[in-house]
């Protein structure tokens, strides 16, 4: 197993709560991460039907076959039985790391898990692997071999080469998680959607428009968007418009949470094509702001990132929000450093007295600082966070 940088505040969750909740998009390494912390816990994985049928049919036979402590695997597949593991926590409301769950979707878990579970337990969001795991592990790799590989845990610790991989991480998930969450008649005209939205990462996406290329209504295409959400296959990044007047885009930016399998999405399928490829701009923001979430997440943190656009077209990609100062970032995938890559973030300073001085995230390799603003290499992105 890759060391994950998730393992301390997964630990500092269990001294603290009878139970912790660890949810994160599918083959994360949400199992593996739990396992390797709590070795001694049972194990119970609700993705098989006999232990699905039991724990929907008997949950006190289903608890009684794993005592606490217990790791439970894909608790959205029972979520009804988060009341009687709140019954069992009130019980003995001071012991604490009695019970791990995992779940690869959040849709209905979220309101499962407000209703029962409120106040006892935790709630950690693991995505694939960073680049710093990576880092400490060995791989240490260009920019468009991160960017065709992708982060999965399985294409590191199994060599699995990245097309395989990422179709059938994608057929997976449209058979499985999509056919649970929504019904979709048509698959495809799902399947086209989410390949549409892979050409659209880093803008604001026209769910009008979209719907005229799909051929449903926008209405649909945004209760799509939602699932791709809470299954934790897009995220969309909220644009920062507070005490900044009325005239700035209030629309989120989407991006995809795996930059391999957008990449995959977009049919990239060497390296070398990454370079080429119109979108190769897009898929290096996405990569970096994918990894400031992880860093975020993996500290126990909610997001509190955003980004600013004004209706004249002034942006500024990426903004960190924390203790009420912002910090902005701006994200260029050129390997040469160019002082022009400062200049909005200089005015953008000037707007508030709240906003400290920014960063210049880029595919170099030199560290320096530049009129006040620090220039970083994009493996070291994690740092700003």
């Amino acid at each position: 197993m890759i060391p994950r940088r998730m393992e301390k505040s997964l630990r500092a969750a269990a001294a603290l709560y009878p139970v912790v909740t660890l949810t994160g998009p599918r083959q994360s390494g949400k199992t593996t991460l739990a396992k390797a912390i709590f070795p001694d816990y049972a194990y119970a994985n609700l993705e098989d039907p006999e232990l699905r049928a039991m724990a929907q049919g008997d949950p006190k036979e289903f608890m009684r076959r794993f005592p606490e402590p217990v790791i439970v695997d894909e608790i959205q597949r029972v979520p009804d039985l988060l009341s009687t593991i709140q019954v069992l926590v009130d019980e003995h409301p001071d012991r604490k790391g009695r019970y791990v769950l995992t779940g690869s979707q959040q849709l209905n878990l979220r309101a499962s898990i407000a209703q029962s579970l409120a106040g006892r337990t935790a709630v950690l969001k693991l995505l694939p692997l960073s680049i710093g795991e990576l880092t400490d592990a060995g791989f240490r790799l260009d920019r468009d071999v991160y960017l065709h590989n992708g982060f999965l845990p399985r294409r590191y610790q199994e060599d699995i080469p990245s097309d395989s991989l990422y179709r059938n991480y994608f057929e997976t998930y449209v058979e499985r998680d999509v056919r649970q969450l929504i019904h979709v008649r048509n698959l495809h005209t799902f399947e086209l959607f989410i390949k549409l939205l892979a050409g659209r990462i880093g803008q604001v996406v026209n769910l009008h428009a979209l719907g005229g290329e799909v051929g449903v209504s926008s209405t649909t295409l945004n209760e799509w968007l939602a699932v791709l959400e809470a299954s934790f296959v897009v995220f969309r990044l909220p644009p920062y418009y507070e005490n900044f007047g009325k005239r700035f885009i209030k629309s989120p930016k989407l991006y995809f949470t795996e930059p391999g399998l957008a990449a995959y999405l977009l049919e990239i399928r060497t390296p070398e094509q990454v370079a080429r490829d119109p979108l190769m701009g897009n898929l290096f923001e996405n990569m970096v702001v994918i990894e400031a979430l992880k860093a975020r997440y993996n500290a126990g943190r909610d997001a509190d990132l955003y980004f600013f656009r004004d209706q004249r077209g002034f942006e500024i990609d990426l903004i960190q929000s924390e203790h009420r100062e912002l910090t902005p970032i701006e994200i260029k995938a050129s390997r040469t450093f160019n002082p022009e890559f400062v200049k909005r973030l200089k005015a953008f300073e000037a707007l508030d007295p709240r906003i400290k001085p920014g960063a210049v995230v880029y595919a170099g390799e030199a560290e320096q600082q530049f009129q006040g603003c620090r220039l970083l290499p994009f493996t070291q992105t994690e740092s700003l966070f």
